[in-house]
């Protein structure tokens, strides 16, 4: 029998951070051992608060614990634009159910890691501030590390300036220190996520649930559509971050290229841009597997499964 993956989901949720709580929530093949949040689609108290409703709204139990709230290099920039005022608008979410941890995120997460009898994978889904103080601060337990699978960064153009995606933006030191960690990598990035659509159909079958919980996903959809039809002329919005937990369940969901990544640092016009060198001009020594093609109906029906799940244990 195979075990499940054991999980550590470090997000800012969001929209796409909320599908992801609740696929890490009831696939089999994981086994989701704590949240950490971090500052990202909005202010670090309503992103962790946001964790807390949404672990409220599936019953979900399992410790939460809050991480950084600014950069390793500079101030914290939120993007209300795209999630709203609270960055998880579009639904009356339940107030939380249990307290945060006492535990910061790096504390939290090197306590889940070290008490695992077996590796364990983070899955971030915001930028990668706590992920990278956790690797300082713990050389000690990288070897417990089974793989970080990200989502951040493009191989094609970004969502936040014209070369850079949010994640990644947000953060460039930190994504630098993750991507030159020597751990096992995983990239999502929008290259790959923008095949994640919301599609009106995707939302009629959510629907067709007919739980509280599918019809809560929905409204929070329907915002995110509104955004990014605002923001970005797209009338379905990407579901990014499931993406990235998608591919930690089932491999198959997405084709994977080894390839060297790095993030620019220093440009004026591309501060956060993710160099993707998918054909190996630079010489430099594969450090990531980007993922590249996503398996649509397979990734749709892992998550349309989930909210399934967990609507009928309400």
């Amino acid at each position: 029998m195979t075990l499940p993956t054991r999980i550590i989901l470090d997000c800012d949720p969001g929209h796409d951070d909320a599908m992801t709580i609740l696929l890490a929530a009831a696939n089999p093949a994981v086994e989701l051992l704590g949240i950490t949040t971090v500052s990202g689609n909005g202010s670090l108290e309503k992103v962790t608060y946001n964790a807390l409703r949404m672990c409220a709204v599936a019953n979900i139990l399992v410790p939460v614990a809050k991480g950084a709230n600014d950069p390793i290099a500079g101030k914290a920039s939120a993007a209300p634009s795209i999630h709203g005022a609270t960055a998880l608008d579009g639904a009356e979410l339940p107030e939380p159910t249990f307290e945060l941890s006492p535990l910061t995120a790096v504390e939290l997460i090197a306590k889940l890691v070290s008490e695992s009898d077996r590796k364990v994978t983070l899955i971030p889904t915001g930028p990668l501030t706590n992920i990278a103080m956790f690797l300082q601060a713990h050389p000690e337990l990288h070897s417990k590390i089974e793989h970080i699978s990200f989502m951040g960064g493009s191989t094609e153009r970004g969502n936040w300036t014209p070369y850079a995606e949010f994640n990644i933006w947000a953060d460039p030191e930190a994504a630098d220190i993750v991507l030159r960690s020597g751990l096992p990598l995983i990239m999502s990035g929008l290259n790959i996520t923008h095949q994640a659509l919301a599609t009106p159909e995707v939302l009629d079958r959510i629907s067709a649930l007919n739980t509280d919980l599918a019809h809560t996903v929905v409204d929070l959809m329907k915002f995110f559509a509104t955004t990014y039809q605002d923001v970005f002329n797209m009338p379905d919005p990407p579901v990014h971050d499931p993406v990235a937990l998608a591919i930690i369940i089932d491999m198959s969901v997405a084709k994977l290229i080894s390839a060297p990544v790095s993030v620019e640092l220093t440009g004026e016009l591309t501060r956060g841009a993710t160099v993707v060198d998918l054909y190996g001009t630079t010489g430099q020594v594969a450090n990531v597997d980007v993922a590249m093609e996503l398996d649509v109906d397979k990734f749709w029906n892992l998550l349309i499964e989930a909210i399934d799940t967990l609507g009928k244990r309400q």
